[in-house]
């Protein structure tokens, strides 16, 4: 078997090119080297991004899969207590106090977690 060196060579410059094309390196401060100071100034930086994206998107998409279980629920229990007579509370009750949960997880979720 023969090997190639010159596609070997080229596929090597390629693999390191590529490689130094994608790769971050980690900005922290010169003179101290301190790596969580720069961690926690983009922390900071971002935190009133990710606050709103959460309240505005997250929360309203968890809200709206919850209200349309709880709805299905409540049918499915309806349609069940016709058939057999019997209603069945657990999964409806449930249901609604998650809902009632992330409906009101905004206001206080965001002080437990210090922000």
């Amino acid at each position: 078997m023969k090997f190639n060196f010159k596609k070997i060579a080229v596929l090597a410059m390629l693999t390191l090119l590529m490689v130094g094309m994608f790769s971050m390196s980690v900005f922290a401060d010169e003179v101290t080297g301190n790596v969580a100071g720069a961690v926690e100034d983009t922390w900071l930086a971002a935190r009133t991004q990710i606050k709103d994206v959460v309240n505005n998107v997250v929360f309203p998409i968890i809200d709206l899969i919850l209200a349309v279980l709880f709805f299905v629920k409540i049918a499915t229990a309806y349609l069940d207590y016709r058939k057999h007579g019997q209603f069945e509370w657990t999964g409806p009750a449930i249901l609604l106090g998650t809902l009632v949960f992330s409906l009101t997880c905004p206001f206080y979720i965001w002080t437990i977690l210090g922000m």
